[in-house]
C-alpha cells in the first residue's frame, strides 16, 4: 500500500478558537515551570490552561498553586488520589471549554509557535499532529539554539519514505490517508490537536485501568474515524528525557515488564473491540510484533518475566493476523507457535537458545562484542580464584591514589595473593609481582570474570557482570564539594543516561571508603548507597603523614626535575561538564595567564599543571620551559602534594586532601556562578567555608602568592576548622585499616 501525502491548500476564515490544553502533574516540579512558560509565551494567545494534580508530593502539590498566580487562563484541579495519567486527562477533557483539545505532559515544552502552527493547519479536520523532539535540555538552552542545529536531538517524525518531494510554508501540512497509522507509530497522543466535538461525538477516553499505553484508547479511534491525518513538521514539541529513572521514573521509564503487561491488557481490549476494523487491528498488530522485537524479548532474557508475561501475551499473540506474523523472521515464528500452544516449558527454551544465537551473533560483529560473550558464558563459570584481586585506578590511565596504596600496603605486609593490575600501557614501574594487564584486553576480561576482589577508584564498565562471591571495594576519589549523581538536579554532561548507569554500577560496590564523616552523609544521599562505608579516611593520604620531611620533597623533585630552589606551585582544576569532545572526553581551557605569572613569580616559583584524567586535550606550554611543567600523566598527585608550597585549585576536590599538609590554598574561580548555580552547584556554601580566598583573575592569583604569609595569617581559624571538619580521620593509617577489614590474611 502507497502512503498517500498531498498538500493541504484551502483556507478557511481566520476565527480564533480556543485551545484548551491539559497538563496532567505527577511529581515533576523540577520541570513544571518550564511546562507552564512555554504554555504561557505562546504566539496564539486563545488558550485556557488545564492543570490537572494527579496525587502529586507536597514539592509539586506546592508548585502547582503557585503556577496558577502566573497567568488569568490558568485553571488548576486537583484530584484528591492518585488514579493516573488517563483519569487526569479524562478529567481535563470533563472541564475544557474549547474548541480544540491538546494534551502536554509536564515534564516537556513546546516550541513559542507550536499551537499556532497547528491551528493554522488544521483546516477544518478532527485532528492534527506536529514534529516531536527528544531532548536533554532545559527550555532556556533550547531557545539559546538553533532548532535543527543537532540532528542528533530529533525524536519521532512519521516516515515519508517513498513519497513525493513538496515544498511547504508554515500553514502547508502533509496528509497521511491509506498509511495514517505511520502518524501515531510511536503509540503517543501528545502534540496533537484534537477537535473537541470529534471527541465529544465518540466520547472519547483514556484507559484509567492501566498507566502505560492509556493513549491507545484514543488513537485507535482517531484513526477508525478519519481517513485522513495530517501532520505540520513546522510544529515543534520537546519531548524531555528525565535524567533520574531512579528517584522520579517518566511513564516510559517504569519496569520493562509492567509496560509490558499493560499494553497487552490494552491491545487485548482494543483488538476485541475493533477485530472488524482492518486500519485498527493492522496498527494494533503491527505494533504489538514491534514491542515483542523491541521488549518482550529483552524483558525474557529474565525467565521470572515469561512466567508472569506468558499467559497474558499468549491471549494477545493468538489474536494476530498470521499474514504478518509470517512476513517475520523464523526466530520470532518459532517463538509465536510455542506460545500459541501454551507451551511454556517449550517456549523457554526456544527463546533461551535464540538468546544464545543472539548473543553469538553480536558476539562476531567486534572484537570487544566477543571477548564480553566469553566474559559472561565461558570465563565467569569458571571456578572463582579466592586469592586473586584486580586493580585498576582512573579507568586504567596510571598507577595512583588509593588503589595504589591499598595495593603496596598488601605487598609490604605479605599478604598471600596474586594481584593483577589494569592499565591502558603496560609499561608501568610498580613494586611486587603484579600482573600488568591492558585495559579491554582478553586478559582483561578474563581475570575480572575469575577475580575474588576488585578494587577501583572509578566505575567498572555497566556490561561487566559482577558473579556471586565477588567482592567489590570502591575506594572513589575525593571528598564531594560539587554536587554528584543523584543529588544533582540536571545533568550536563556528554552523557543523558548518567543516573541510571551510575545507579547500576554502584549496586556492585560491597564496600566503599569514606575520607570524613561529611562525606559519608553524601555519599548515601548521592549515591543512593546503603551497604559497608568504610570510614578511615584515605589510604592515598597515608604518605601526607608518613613522607612529609625535606629529604623526600627533595627526592621527589630529583626525580621529577624540579629546581631544588624553587618553590612549587601545583595548579590542579576539575572539568567542566558541558566542554566535552563526548562521553568521558572534557574539553579545558587554561585561564591562568602562564606568561604573567612567570615574569611576576619565576624568579622564586615554577608552576606544575596537573589536569584531571577526564580532561582529554592536552595543554601546550612550550614556550614556558624552566617555569611550567605539565605532569597531568603523572601517577601519583599525593607525590606532587608534598612538593608544592601552594595550591591552586578552583572546584576539585583536591583541596580537601591538600589541606592535610596545612599550605596555602588559592582558589581560582572564574566561572563560579556558571558552575555553582548551572553546571553542578555545591554542598556547602564555599565563600564561607574555603579554606583560601576565592580569586576571579591571574593578577589577583599573583597578588595572593606575593602576600601568602598575609593570607595564612589571615585564614588560620577558617583553614583549622576546616581542617577539623575534612582531615580529622586522616592519621597515615587508612590502608591498613582497609586492608584488615576487606582481605583475609592468609
Amino acid at each position: 500500500m502507497k502512503c498517500y501525502i498531498r498538500l493541504i491548500i484551502e483556507h478557511e476564515v481566520n476565527i480564533l478558537k480556543k485551545v484548551s490544553i491539559i497538563v496532567p502533574v505527577y511529581n515533576t516540579s523540577e520541570f513544571l515551570d518550564d511546562c507552564i512558560s512555554s504554555i504561557i509565551n505562546q504566539t496564539y494567545q486563545e488558550l485556557e490552561i488545564l492543570v490537572v494534580n494527579d496525587g502529586s508530593d507536597e514539592s509539586s502539590s506546592e508548585k502547582c498553586k503557585e503556577i496558577q498566580d502566573k497567568d488569568s487562563r490558568i485553571k488548576y484541579f486537583s484530584l484528591a488520589q492518585k488514579s493516573g495519567v488517563g483519569a487526569a486527562r479524562n478529567y481535563g477533557i470533563k472541564k475544557s471549554t474549547g474548541e480544540y483539545i491538546y494534551f502536554l505532559d509536564s515534564d516537556d515544552y513546546l516550541a513559542e509557535d507550536g499551537i499556532e502552527i497547528l491551528v493554522n493547519s488544521i483546516k477544518g479536520r478532527d485532528i492534527i499532529s506536529g514534529k516531536m523532539k527528544k531532548t536533554n535540555l532545559s527550555r532556556s538552552e533550547v531557545l539559546e539554539k538553533d532548532l535543527n542545529e543537532d540532528e542528533n536531538e530529533l525524536g519521532y517524525i512519521p516516515s515519508l519514505q517513498g513519497s513525493e518531494s513538496v515544498n511547504l510554508d508554515i500553514s502547508d501540512a502533509y496528509v497521511y490517508q491509506k498509511k495514517r497509522g505511520e502518524v501515531f507509530r510511536n503509540g503517543s497522543i501528545i502534540h496533537r490537536l484534537i477537535a473537541k466535538k470529534f471527541v465529544e461525538k465518540y466520547d472519547l477516553k483514556f484507559s484509567e485501568e492501566i498507566t502505560n499505553y492509556s493513549d491507545f484508547s484514543l488513537i485507535i479511534p482517531i484513526l477508525v474515524h478519519n481517513e485522513e491525518i495530517p501532520y505540520q513538521s513546522s510544529s515543534v514539541y520537546f519531548k524531555r528525557r528525565r535524567n533520574d529513572p531512579i528517584s522520579n521514573p517518566s511513564i516510559s521509564q517504569l519496569p520493562i515488564e509492567q509496560r509490558i503487561s499493560d499494553f497487552l491488557t490494552s491491545y487485548l481490549i482494543l483488538r476485541e473491540k475493533y477485530q472488524s476494523d482492518d486500519v485498527a487491528t493492522a496498527y494494533l498488530d503491527n505494533h504489538l510484533l514491534e514491542i515483542y522485537r523491541k521488549q518482550i524479548v529483552t524483558a525474557f532474557k529474565n525467565p521470572e518475566n515469561i512466567d508472569y508475561l506468558f499467559d497474558q501475551l499468549k491471549k494477545c499473540i493468538i489474536k494476530v493476523d498470521s499474514k504478518r506474523i509470517k512476513s517475520n523472521g523464523i526466530i520470532l515464528r518459532r517463538e509465536v507457535n510455542a506460545l500459541k500452544i501454551g507451551d511454556i516449558d517449550k517456549y523457554k527454551s526456544i527463546s533461551k537458545n535464540h538468546h544464545r544465537l543472539r548473543y553469538l551473533k553480536q558476539a562476531i560483529r567486534s572484537r570487544q562484542k566477543l571477548y564480553l560473550y566469553l566474559y559472561r558464558t565461558i570465563f565467569m563459570r569458571q571456578p572463582i580464584k579466592e586469592n586473586l584481586v584486580v586493580f585498576e585506578s582512573f579507568l586504567g590511565k596510571n598507577y595512583s591514589d588509593n588503589p595504589k596504596h591499598i595495593y603496596e600496603y598488601m605487598v609490604k605486609n605479605n599478604y598471600n595473593c596474586e594481584y593483577v593490575w589494569i592499565f591502558n600501557e603496560t609499561d608501568k614501574e610498580i613494586p611486587g609481582n603484579a600482573k600488568q594487564v591492558k585495559r579491554s584486553s582478553l586478559k582483561y576480561y578474563y581475570y575480572l570474570a575469575r577475580a575474588k576482589y576488585w578494587v577501583s577508584n572509578s566505575r567498572m564498565p555497566k556490561q561487566l557482570n559482577k558473579r556471586e562471591g565477588n567482592i567489590y571495594l570502591q575506594t572513589w576519589h575525593g571528598t564531594p564539594l560539587k554536587k554528584l549523581v543523584f543529588d544533582m538536579k540536571d545533568v550536563h554532561s556528554a552523557n543523558p543516561n548518567y543516573k541510571r548507569d551510575f545507579y547500576i554500577q554502584s549496586r556492585r560496590w560491597d564496600y566503599l571508603v569514606s575520607p570524613n564523616k561529611y562525606s559519608s552523609e553524601v555519599f548515601k544521599s548521592a549515591f543512593k548507597y546503603e551497604e559497608k562505608l568504610l570510614e578511615f579516611g584515605y589510604p592515598r593520604n597515608d604518605i601526607l603523614y608518613t613522607q612529609n620531611n625535606a629529604s623526600r620533597i627533595q627526592e621527589l623533585k630529583k626525580k621529577l626535575k624540579i629546581p631544588a630552589n624553587k618553590k612549587v606551585i601545583l595548579y590542579a582544576p576539575t572539568w567542566r561538564d558541558n566542554e566535552y569532545f563526548g562521553a568521558g572526553k572534557y574539553k579545558f581551557t587554561l585561564k591562568l595567564d602562564l606568561e604573567k605569572m612567570n615574569q611576576q613569580l619565576g624568579d622564586e616559583y615554577v608552576v606544575v599543571l596537573r589536569m584531571h584524567y577526564f580532561i582529554a586535550n592536552q595543554l601546550d606550554i612550550s614556550e614556558f620551559e624552566n617555569f611550567a611543567y605539565d605532569l597531568s600523566k603523572y601517577d601519583d598527585i599525593a607525590e606532587l602534594y608534598l612538593i608544592s608550597d601552594i595550591l591552586i585549585t578552583d572546584y576539585s576536590s583536591v583541596f580537601f586532601d591538600y589541606a592535610n599538609l596545612k599550605r596555602p590554598i588559592l582558589f581560582f574561580t572564574y566561572d563560579l556562578e556558571l558552575y555553582q548555580d548551572t553546571l553542578r552547584g555545591f554542598y556547602f556554601d564555599i565563600e564561607k567555608e574555603a579554606p583560601g580566598p576565592l580569586l576571579k583573575t591571574t593578577n589577583q592569583v599573583i597578588d595572593s602568592i606575593h602576600n601568602v604569609d598575609e593570607l595564612n595569617v589571615d585564614y588560620k581559624e577558617r583553614y583549622q576548622r576546616f581542617y577539623d571538619k575534612f582531615c580529622s580521620w586522616d592519621d597515615g593509617h587508612a590502608s591498613e585499616k582497609v586492608v584488615k577489614k576487606v582481605f583475609n590474611k592468609n
